[in-house]
């Protein structure tokens, strides 16, 4: 092997200048000089796909994603001691030789250290690090056996992301010796696995979160090396190609937030293969290309036996197109935060306000819908507003106020999964309510309302016609305008023509009248 190319160089990571890599080839292109053949992580840094002058050297995954290097270009990295040393100050030879002035921060305490005093300070502090980040300081082994536990005892936490780490084994190595070790991150690395290693590691009892993005991990081997991870609750695997699942038997038991986000699932039912996590509670999917959402084990109006402890799901940026798969969500026992943002189901609705109330209707137990808590009273204008929004087909498919004679249809149901519960908990719709209803997407209509003063009897009553998609704000502004008093002062609440003497505080200004469910008839009454 040439100077200054390890034994072990074909499969290493390495850095060139700012580009990061894996050796494809050692050997001679030319006559007399050993060459690395690098396959680059930006394909863009490459010339070729391993073939020079008609000769295949090694291949690629990209056209154009590899090029020759000379041995000297390549950095190979640093072991682990050696990168925390760098990174928190110390630098033995040149300190003891030298007895140079240094200054090191250690969270946000700066400590100034000279010669051999400084070195055994430092030395102290290393000794009390707890928190360790060597993110892109070009780690790529372990180094001396038991030199990290005898450097640095009480480590729980590491970030060793965007190094230059190659194989499993290695973080195997570092975390042996780290034996309370709680967090790692060890993202960006691009490693190989080896089975026999992965079965019978025991390098992490402690390990409680776990970051394996961008390290082309496939999900197989995950659950290879999930044995050595007995109380893991966390686990990053974004970015990783991901295609396909299989069913964790026996492991990953505790595990409370998966992140499988920009892989590429494609098929909703491959979440079934993860749905008996028992301790699962928030499951991440943005950006997987799933274009639905099944749970076949449970009928309609019932609850899965899949993902028991689920209560946020993530599925943002997919190919959801259907309200379906919304009434799908609605089987889940446990769900109460849901982000579904980016959805081609989102454009189905011009209003995003009218979109946001159909989701909540659809689905009963849901808190917090794209960030936004929902409230008991948004709660209750939605579910008011959906059973009456759907009353005319839900006639029309067979139902009726008269228990005996409501029979709606499979269609129906299979649509509007929630509208007999919905009818159980605040009653069937009356006739008189669906008279003159219109579609859903041509609901702004002018609602006539009573302005009442009830504090200012000389005050008489104003009756003004209002549109359903006007801003309790803008309303205010109305009222201002008519009753001569500032608006910012205003306290609106509402009384149903139908409930006589029962107020519904109008108190969010961003929401439109018809959010709070008000209707032709109602009065608005006004105090300050």
């Amino acid at each position: 092997m040439a100077a200054g190319v390890p034994a072990d160089a074909l499969g290493r990571r390495v850095l060139c200048g700012t580009e990061y890599g894996t050796v494809r080839y050692v050997g001679s292109v030319s006559p007399t000089a050993v060459w690395l053949g690098v396959e680059w992580d930006d394909p863009q840094r490459g010339k070729h796909d391993g073939t020079y002058e008609g000769k295949q050297y090694f291949k690629c995954r990209h056209p154009r994603g590899g090029s020759f290097i000379r041995p000297n270009k390549a950095n190979f990295g640093v072991d682990f001691l050696t990168a925390v040393k760098g990174r928190y100050g110390l630098n033995e030879k040149q300190d003891a030789q030298n007895g140079i002035e240094n200054t090191c921060v250690f969270g946000k305490k700066t400590v100034e250290f000279v010669g051999r005093d400084s070195i055994e300070k430092k030395q102290s502090q290393l000794h009390r690090l707890v928190h360790i980040s060597v993110h892109e300081c070009a780690v790529s082994h372990a180094g001396q056996k038991e030199e990290i536990s005898g450097t640095c005892p009480n480590i729980r936490h590491i970030d060793l992301s965007k190094n230059l780490v190659a194989y499993w084994d290695t973080v195997i190595d570092i975390a042996s010796q780290v034996p309370n070790l709680e967090t790692l991150d060890i993202s960006g690395n691009k490693m190989k696995f080896s089975s026999t290693s992965i079965s019978a590691s025991s390098a992490f009892p402690k390990l409680t979160t776990l970051a394996l993005n961008q390290t082309e991990m496939t999900w197989t081997e995950v659950l290879l090396c999930a044995p050595g991870w007995p109380v893991l609750e966390e686990l990053y695997l974004t970015s990783n190609n991901i295609t396909a699942l299989e069913r964790p038997d026996n492991v990953l038991q505790t595990l409370k937030l998966l992140d499988l986000s920009n892989n590429l699932l494609l098929d909703g039912s491959q979440l079934h293969l993860i749905g008996h996590l028992p301790r699962l509670e928030q499951l991440i999917l943005t950006n997987n290309g799933i274009s639905s959402v099944h749970f076949p084990d449970a009928e309609f109006g019932c609850k899965t036996k899949m993902f028991p402890s689920l209560k946020h799901l993530a599925i943002n940026d997919n190919k959801i197109s259907q309200w379906s798969s919304i009434n799908e969500l609605d089987k889940l026992p446990s769900l109460q935060v849901l982000e579904c943002r980016n959805n081609p189901l989102m454009d189905t609705e011009k209003n995003p306000e009218t979109l946001r109330q159909l989701i909540i209707a659809k689905i009963s137990q849901l808190e917090v819908l794209n960030k936004s808590q929902i409230f008991p009273d948004e709660r209750r204008g939605a579910e008011l507003d959906y059973r009456k929004i759907f009353g005319k087909e839900w006639l029309a498919a067979g139902g009726h106020w008269d228990p005996a004679r409501n029979k709606p249809s499979e269609e129906f149901l299979a649509a509007h999964p929630r509208y007999p519960s919905l009818c159980l908990l605040y009653g069937a719709p009356e006739e008189g309510e669906l008279k003159g209803q219109q579609p859903l997407t041509l609901r702004n209509q002018l609602l006539t309302l009573t302005i009442k003063c009830p504090d200012n009897p000389e005050q008489k009553p104003v009756e003004k016609k209002l549109p359903e998609s006007m801003t309790i704000q803008r309303v205010k502004g109305l009222l201002y305008r008519l009753l001569r008093i500032p608006g910012s002062e205003l306290k609106l609440s509402y009384e149903s023509s139908k409930l006589k003497g029962k107020e519904v505080e109008l108190d969010n200004d961003l929401k439109p009248l018809q959010f709070y469910s008000i209707e032709n008839g109602d009065s608005v009454l006004v105090r300050w």
